[in-house]
């Protein structure tokens, strides 16, 4: 179990540079504005939005490499994106030029939310596979906790502190390409790519006591049953189609990365000075942080379904509270306070079990493409949302903003309340069987 879980958290790291690579930009945010003129539309959607455009491409295509290179050979590709992305964008002297590296950077994002956690559950016992694929967003809330560190510490660096800001990840980076070097390759698609000598050496680390010869039978047995010409889009798997749409979707519709890349000016716009916001956003990464903690604990015990339902409740409260808060003028610290319940929520809720949950309902073929499905759906709409925050919060206020996501929110609860399966200690070919084949007949109980 200890080299499991070692190579885990390596994997994971992706997570590491992915919520760091996120939340950097906001630290920049009005410096950049101010530096080079821009307008708010230009700016949202142009130089704040363009990495999260680049996680667009990379979770739509990043299922290709992962599938054909391998999930190994994915992850140190998405190391070395990172690099060039962070070094491109501390030497940028133009806002078209730092849109590219961040897209660049972006493309990496994208396609770790594919490689990793599809890595992760396919070398993780049945027993462990949540808490060992939540690792992913573990490392994405210490990633974003570091970033607003980072910021805060950083902030009057030099004349343009912004550069130091995203220039720094280029050290993690660094950090994650010779840890990720060291993992083995994934067995499940070791098999799938007839290498069954070198899969089962790899699991006879993950499972010592287990019947290595049945468990390769059984993997093996479902990639003989697998038709490779098989889509995601065909009628058989419409149900795990449907579930990895609406949970990525309503994962982006609580505000949660409009919020991450806006932070200090949101708490700005509470009443918060400058250096205030800033260390406000340091809050907000310790909650996250510690109640991520919480949801890697509880997940393989209440299970998935539990969390969304407790996550779900707590953004129902949170964003209503926040957006009672701007409508009523309720000044000093009520917003931050109400937005660190917010972040809690998302933590313990939507932030422990959307990359577990995708990379868990579709069978073994389709599992990367399954993942890029979701990864796309979550962020095409984690870009759209953010490009539109600053114009809003201009013309119609954060109040109304935060409402529509509390109203969002009422509507993943019946989701998760009326259709969310289990998943929790099940391996992943009965998983494959059950939610692929008959789902009508089959009858879901929460845990």
């Amino acid at each position: 179990m200890n080299k499991i879980f070692a190579w885990s958290i390596s994997a994971a790291l992706a997570g590491f540079l992915f919520g760091f690579d996120t939340v950097v930009i906001s630290g920049a945010d009005k410096q950049l504005q101010e530096l080079w003129g821009t307008s708010d539309a230009f700016h949202g959607s142009i130089v704040m939005a363009m990495a999260l455009w680049g996680t667009v491409v990379g979770a739509i295509f990043g299922g290709i490499p992962t599938n054909k290179f391998g999930r190994k050979n994915t992850l140190i590709i998405i190391g070395v994106l990172y690099l060039l992305s962070a070094l491109g964008s501390a030497f940028a002297n133009d806002p078209i030029t730092f849109a590219v590296f961040r897209f660049i950077g972006g493309l990496g994002v994208g396609a770790s939310t594919i490689a990793a956690p599809t890595y992760v559950s396919e070398i993780a016992p049945p027993k462990q596979r949540g808490r060992l694929v939540s690792l992913y967003q573990f490392n994405i809330v210490l990633g974003i906790l570091i970033a607003f560190l980072s910021n805060y510490l950083l902030r009057n660096t030099g004349e343009q502190p912004w550069r130091w800001m995203v220039g720094v990840e280029a050290v993690p980076a660094v950090i994650y390409l010779i840890f990720v070097l060291f993992i083995p390759r994934s067995p499940r698609w070791l098999i799938a790519t007839s290498r069954t000598a070198e899969a089962e050496k790899v699991l006879r680390i993950i499972t010592p006591e287990g019947d290595i010869k049945a468990k390769m039978n059984e993997i093996q047995s479902q990639s003989d049953s697998e038709d490779t010409s098989e889509s995601i889009f065909m009628k058989k798997y419409r149900f795990p189609l449907i579930l990895a749409f609406l949970v990525a979707f309503f994962n982006q519709l609580s505000g949660i990365n409009a919020f991450l890349y806006y932070a200090p000016r949101i708490f700005e716009a509470a009443g918060l000075g400058e250096s205030t916001a800033l260390l406000s956003s340091i809050g907000i990464g310790v909650v996250n942080l510690i109640f991520t903690l919480f949801g890697v604990f509880l997940i393989d015990r209440l299970g998935r379904k539990q969390l969304m339902f407790i996550g779900s409740i707590g953004y129902i409260v949170s964003l209503s509270l926040v957006a009672f808060a701007f409508f009523l003028n309720w000044g000093g610290l009520w917003v931050p306070i109400f937005l660190f319940l917010f972040i809690a929520a998302h933590a313990i809720g939507q932030g422990a079990v959307i990359w577990v949950f995708i990379s868990e309902i579709f069978p073994n073929h389709l599992r990367a493409s399954g993942q890029a499905f979701g990864s796309s759906t979550h962020w095409i709409m984690a870009a759209m949302v953010p490009s539109v925050i600053p114009v809003l919060f201009s013309t119609i206020g954060p109040g109304y903003v935060f409402a529509f996501f509390a109203v969002m929110m009422v509507f993943q609860l019946f989701f998760v309340i009326f259709m969310m399966p289990e998943t929790k200690g099940k391996s992943l070919e009965e998983l494959s069987e059950e939610l692929s084949v008959g789902k009508q007949k089959i009858k879901f109980k929460n845990s």
